[in-house]
């Protein structure tokens, strides 16, 4: 077993010396957490960023209360290192200037609804997230929020939805789970001259493949639990801004609110997202060979995946994409057909997430949009016999034997 460096007491001393010399706020007993990490790296350096469990202030002196207005103490517990450092990580990989964490993707897509008030009215995607859908379809159309969802892969049927209220428009690309890309420059050019915001959900693709904000985004959402932790162990979410303005408003959302990620779950997405780009290149690479397997099978009707030579859409995914992800959908010639698969798999879990190293195989229809009402549902596609699958990192060959044995 290897043993750490030993640092001499005398050595450490000079560490602090030079620490307090450069750092006048720890000189004056006012270092805020956020110099922490400045003042562990000079100390003691390390090579990962561990998780630092900070959520209280000891005051001491009841006159040292003064010091401080609630406000400014509020800002100051929603700051914890650990978590910090994530949101620096995601505002850099989205090419954003902030980030904020959230505990689950939900509560992030949540905090974000409070920036419109009633009467305001969204154009979104309409072959997205099911939960997203009961979000807006409840507790904001409560709220007075009006959502239309239209085919946001036309530019056309997207100006048409535009209305005087609309403060919004909202796009998953590629949809989920029909795989449908949206032309996010074009569309954020019609928002902006409307004077809308758009959003993005880049869960599908991460940050890896597609950067949304360097098209016209001013909002890039991530549910975290997927590609960016990557190994189906923890939860979260992130909303990812370039203005500062609207970061603000957003910050101020999430210390009122409240649904911060924790400590020890932001060094889980740090470690996760250090072999982020290892994993999409591999997830991409066993996902292409899938896809053309699927292609070939007379079970097979159609194959929904962004990589495939044969989309229409080609010239637009190559133009704004950078790679095409681990997502494919495809509908088979019968239901039965569909059951019998998700029955017999081994290796391949019949499961609800996505983006980890794991494959897993999803029946949308009864999992992921089981709430969006069937008449909607069928209208996108979204049928009996349609089956989702998260392609993994396994070896290809036990994946493609995997799925030979269930076809049989």
């Amino acid at each position: 077993m290897q043993q750490k460096p030993y640092v001499s007491r005398e050595v450490m001393r000079e560490r602090i010396r030079s620490v307090l010399s450069a750092c006048p706020s720890i000189r004056m007993r006012h270092m805020r957490i956020r110099d922490w990490g400045k003042v562990r790296d000079m100390i003691i350096p390390a090579a990962a960023t561990p998780p630092e469990m900070k959520c209280r202030i000891n005051m001491g002196l009841i006159k040292k209360v003064t010091h401080w207005s609630y406000d400014n103490l509020i800002d100051y517990l929603s700051v914890n290192p650990t978590r910090d450092e994530v949101q620096k990580t995601v505002a850099l990989l989205e090419q954003g200037t902030e980030a904020l964490a959230f505990s689950t993707g939900m509560a992030a897509i949540t905090a974000l609804m409070e920036i419109f008030s009633p009467g305001d009215h969204l154009i979104a995607t309409d072959d997205l997230y099911g939960g997203t859908l009961r979000l807006w379809n409840t507790i904001s159309h409560k709220n007075g929020i009006s959502v239309d969802c239209v085919d946001t892969s036309n530019v056309e049927t997207v100006k048409a939805a535009i209305r005087p209220e609309t403060k919004a428009i909202y796009l998953e690309t590629p949809s989920n789970p029909m795989m449908k890309v949206a032309d996010i420059q074009a569309i954020a050019e019609l928002a902006h001259a409307h004077g809308c915001i758009l959003i993005v959900d880049n869960t599908f693709l991460s940050p890896y493949f597609q950067k949304p904000l360097t098209l016209g985004a001013d909002i890039v959402v991530h549910s975290g639990t997927k590609y960016l932790e990557g190994h189906n162990d923890t939860l979260s979410g992130f909303l990812v801004v370039r203005d500062d303005a609207l970061y603000q408003q957003l910050n101020n959302i999430y210390k009122t609110t409240g649904a911060c990620l924790s400590a020890f779950d932001s060094w889980l997405l740090l470690r996760g997202i250090k072999t982020l780009a290892v994993r999409m290149e591999q997830h991409q690479k066993n996902a292409l060979a899938i896809a053309h397997w699927l292609e070939q099978r007379p079970e097979v009707e159609k194959v929904y995946y962004i990589g495939l030579d044969s989309r229409p859409d080609k010239a637009l995914i190559d133009r704004q994409c950078s790679g095409y992800g681990g997502m494919i959908s495809f509908r088979l010639n019968s239901a039965e057909k569909a059951v019998k698969i998700l029955e017999s798999v081994k290796l391949i879990r019949f499961a609800e997430s996505l983006g980890g190293v794991e494959s897993l195989l999803t029946y949308p229809m009864k999992q992921t949009h089981a709430d969006v009402p069937v008449e909607v549902r069928e209208a996108l596609g979204v049928d009996e016999k349609l089956l989702r699958m998260s392609v993994g990192i396994e070896n290809i060959d036990d994946l493609l034997a995997d799925l030979e044995q269930a076809f049989a």
